[in-house]
């Protein structure tokens, strides 16, 4: 008998993750058998799991913090997990370990979701120069977005990235965002300011201009004090959680062999389970 194939979430600590609650619900719903469980893997044990991912019975994984960087050179990157430099699905093709980041398309995805047109953007300006941040440049500039101005507490963090990604990619002190947000059709958020826990962002939505739109990769709260600003004004908006059930259809695709779809059934579930005291 055939064991049914399961994949599973890479982390340290991972007990947090709505991956389950995802990957479960499209199992269920597309009448798949399958399983999808979370394994806990101390950094020092990282190598020799994913080494015997498929030895221990999973068809592909997830990564979480802090194994993103790590599964790399344990695997084969696709373009786009070596332009981000982080992996976050892994999965065999022809016996191979292959690895991407669908932060990537969830972000895009996500997008064009919640804003259709919103690639009608000729420059963008994106908060935070981080590991998401980079997901974020390149799906933009995939994407077409013309410039992007990069604005990090640190700058040099930023200038950075920008040699990474090319000239389309600007630079932007903290305090230069008020001088960009006038001409910024895009807006998105990679910082953890605003998440529950975390000091607010400030940022003055009033200076954006008319059809904007408002990413936030931030979901607790589902709705952060940006997103609420800019749905104030009547701009669109993309929230963190959208993102989330975005990127997750790909790594699903690959380890189950159906594509499933992101609906407004889906998010209810998630939004319960994240809203539950």
């Amino acid at each position: 008998m055939t064991k049914a194939p399961a994949a599973c979430l890479i982390g340290w600590p991972a007990a947090h993750s709505r991956s389950p609650l995802i990957h479960r619900y499209w199992l269920r719903t597309l009448g798949i058998e399958g399983g999808y469980v979370i394994e806990a893997v101390p950094p020092d044990n990282l190598r020799d799991f994913v080494l015997r991912l498929s030895l221990r019975g999973f068809v592909g994984a997830n990564v979480t913090i802090p194994h993103k960087e790590g599964v790399l050179e344990l695997s084969t990157p696709d373009a786009r997990a070596r332009a981000v430099g982080a992996a976050n699905t892994l999965w065999f093709a022809d016996g191979e370990l292959r690895s991407t980041n669908t932060d990537v398309e969830g972000f895009i995805g996500n997008l064009d979701a919640s804003a259709p047109g919103w690639d009608a953007a000729s420059e963008a300006l994106v908060l935070g120069a981080g590991g998401s941040s980079r997901a974020i440049v390149f799906g933009l500039l995939e994407r077409g977005i013309k410039r992007v101005h990069l604005a990090n507490r640190t700058v040099g963090r930023a200038e950075m990235l920008a040699r990474q990604f090319g000239p389309k990619v600007h630079p932007v002190a903290w305090d230069g965002i008020d001088h960009i947000l006038p001409r910024a059709k895009l807006l998105v958020n990679t910082t953890s300011l605003g998440m529950h826990g975390q000091p607010s962002l400030d940022v003055e939505v009033a200076r954006l201009p008319d059809g904007a739109v408002i990413a936030d990769l931030v979901y607790v709260p589902l709705v952060t004090p940006l997103l609420a600003a800019a749905q104030a004004r009547g701009l669109k908006t993309a929230d963190g959680l959208g993102m989330l059930l975005h990127q997750a259809v790909r790594g699903f695709e690959l380890w189950f062999g159906q594509r499933p779809q992101v609906t407004a059934e889906l998010r209810a579930l998630v939004e319960a389970d994240l809203t539950k005291t």
